[in-house]
């Protein structure tokens, strides 16, 4: 979502439950989904665990399927999300994405802007797991380095990379947030997104 500003800090959160099993997860785990990696070119030096995932080819009708990830993390991932969503946005929405993300040693993501409609009317949250000071977070050119156990909404919608200058992983969990003002219910039990705040 494009907001006034590059990224707004909302503070410390209680990650530790969800930071503990992620750190459990052995390596054919962060292999079971490669959606991220095959869809963007961007994401190919990264792995993840995907939980929740929207299905593109049904917008604007809002769709979201649980993923392979779901079972290993998704109980200790959505308390997360409640606390963050209870503080800081208007409850009812949907969770579009929720996603696990490594970024290896040494490798990066490369400059890009999140294209996809749904981009555009969710907030975009991230939440470090695992991280340092060697870890470096750019927004439209300007660096930050993001604090592990802290939530932080991304403007999606300005130029954003990472490059992970050190020898150990980085680990964001990351979701999308969709706010109850951006869709419509329809008449078949399904959300809807309205073409003013997510466009088609």
């Amino acid at each position: 979502m494009n907001f006034d500003g590059l990224l707004r800090d909302l503070g410390a959160v209680r990650y530790s439950a969800l930071r503990e099993k992620v750190l459990t997860l052995d390596s054919g785990t962060w292999r079971e989904n490669l959606v991220r990696q095959e869809s963007f070119d961007v994401h190919k030096q990264t792995e993840s665990v995907v939980l929740l995932f929207i299905e593109i080819d049904e917008w604007p009708r809002i769709v979201v399927k649980r993923k392979a990830g779901w079972k290993h993390l998704g109980a200790a991932a959505m308390t997360l999300v409640d606390d963050v969503v209870d503080a800081h946005f208007a409850p009812g929405g949907v969770v579009a994405r929720a996603v696990i993300a490594r970024v290896g040693p040494g490798a990066r993501i490369m400059p890009h802007t999140d294209t996809h409609s749904s981009f555009h009317c969710g907030h975009r949250v991230h939440i470090p797991l695992v991280t340092n000071a060697r870890v470096r977070f750019t927004i439209a050119g300007k660096p930050f380095s993001l604090e592990e156990g802290h939530a932080y909404e991304i403007n999606n919608q300005k130029p954003h990379s990472v490059m992970n200058n050190s020898r150990a992983g980085r680990i964001h969990f990351i979701f999308d947030y969709v706010p109850p003002g951006r869709f419509r219910e329809s008449g078949d039990g399904h959300r809807v997104a309205e073409s003013e705040g997510c466009p088609a």
